[in-house]
């Protein structure tokens, strides 16, 4: 089956190992390296970066001059064969850059030389026969590898064990068939749009509000102490920084994702099939220079959404955002007068107010609506997710339940004057 065809899911998991099984662990780290270089070297000599042909070229030496068993020698065939692919020119003897060499504390493991068991424990291949240490999960099953160990859909496949932090941590990698995307007719389509800001990272047309505003403390709080350690300018405060540096990326990287949980929990909780941003052009053409951390942020949000989204079988699609957050989503009148403040939306014409984000999350659902009406050809039966139900440009708004609150104000019949047809 092709690799395209499959979703590819990464759950780390820290070893809880005895003293003899690290010692067999770094014993099978260190013969890995090796293993791998004799690979490499032979490969970088006969300028060979197909795996089976290296493999049958360089395994009976790694066999030879290693203690790596069968399935780890041939693994190191194959990882040599992936770095020198992007090294040597197989229409020339000349390599385009330098041999590159395994250093890292890291090895790779298959199907064939790892096996989890339910109790908690995996087996895993070493030099010296063996080792069931136990993957330290979270107490709570809501902690995120569950959702691929107690998954049958998800099968387990290649994975690696890598030594960090004094310890030694499990990167088990899990596969699943892609379901089927959103159909792509405008009659099934339900749309929630997402505008993306700085104040407010995120904002959809279901008024669902993810600040920015603790990302962008934590960010100026982390350039404060960079500037103070590079002033200091010595090895201790170099390392520091170093850590300093992985801290706030790791401290980023888990924001994100909690933000774009809350967006596809958002899609899915109303039955959306698309989640519709501006086009991510605009998202770096309209910030000024300061704010490129903010571009990344965003672009790493929308990658974060893409990949979840798709898990379920909702689509990402991307809009014009020419207008957006001047346009009224009412009734369509477009001015710079409509927002008179940063955060405020108010409508010349009709006198629709609402938070200027939400007008503009709204603004961009609707345009993949009516491109999607346009595209058909069709009436359609296409529409946009909202706070308290869905709203159609023929049939107006329809609350998702009897049982519903108090609708929005602005959760209303739509009025647009523009054909959607």
């Amino acid at each position: 089956m092709a690799s395209e065809e499959y979703l590819r899911r990464t759950a780390i998991t820290r070893l809880s190992v005895t003293p003899s099984q690290k010692d067999r662990i770094e014993e099978t780290l260190d013969e890995w390296r090796q293993g791998a270089n004799i690979a490499t070297e032979i490969g970088w000599r006969h300028t060979e970066t197909r795996k089976r042909k290296l493999q049958s070229l360089a395994y009976d030496s790694i066999r030879e001059n290693t203690a790596l068993g069968s399935q780890h020698s041939i693994l190191a065939c194959f990882q040599a064969a992936q770095a020198l692919s992007g090294t040597l020119d197989q229409n020339e003897r000349m390599a385009t850059r330098s041999k590159p060499t395994f250093t890292a504390p890291t090895i790779p493991y298959d199907k064939n030389s790892m096996t989890v068991f339910d109790d908690g424990t995996v087996s895993l291949s070493t030099t010296d026969g063996r080792i069931r240490p136990e993957l330290v999960l979270p107490e709570s099953t809501d902690g995120y590898q569950y959702a691929y160990l107690d998954n049958d859909e998800w099968s387990l496949t290649e994975s690696r064990l890598t030594a960090r932090d004094d310890g030694y941590f499990l990167h088990l990698g899990f596969r699943k068939r892609k379901p089927k995307l959103a159909d792509q007719s405008a009659e099934c389509r339900t749309v929630l749009g997402v505008d993306l800001g700085i104040e407010n990272l995120a904002v959809t047309s279901t008024a669902t509000f993810e600040s920015g505003r603790k990302l962008s403390h934590e960010r100026r709080q982390f350039e404060r102490v960079r500037r103070e350690l590079q002033r200091a300018g010595t090895e201790s405060a170099h390392r520091t920084l170093c850590e300093r540096n992985r801290r706030e990326e790791r401290y980023t990287r888990a924001y994100l994702h909690q933000v774009s949980n809350a967006v596809v929990e958002d899609a899915i909780a109303t039955s959306c099939t698309h989640i519709a941003f501006e086009n991510l052009t605009h998202i770096r053409d309209s910030m000024p220079g300061g704010r490129t951390f903010h571009q990344w942020a965003h672009r790493r949000l929308v990658d974060y959404v893409r990949y979840k989204a798709t898990e379920h079988g909702i689509d990402v699609v991307f809009v014009d955002p020419e207008y957006t957050s001047r346009k009224c989503h009412e009734c369509g009148h477009t001015s710079e007068r409509n927002r008179p403040e940063r955060d405020h939306f108010s409508c010349e014409e009709c006198g629709t107010t609402a938070h200027a984000d939400y007008n503009a999350a709204k603004n961009i659902g609707w345009r993949h609506v009516r491109h999607g009406l346009q595209n058909s050809g069709r009436t359609g039966d296409g529409q946009l997710a909202l706070k308290s139900g869905t709203v159609k440009p023929n049939d107006g708004f329809v609350p998702y339940s009897a049982q519903e609150s108090e609708v929005e104000s602005t959760d209303k019949p739509h009025s647009s004057t523009e054909s959607v047809s």
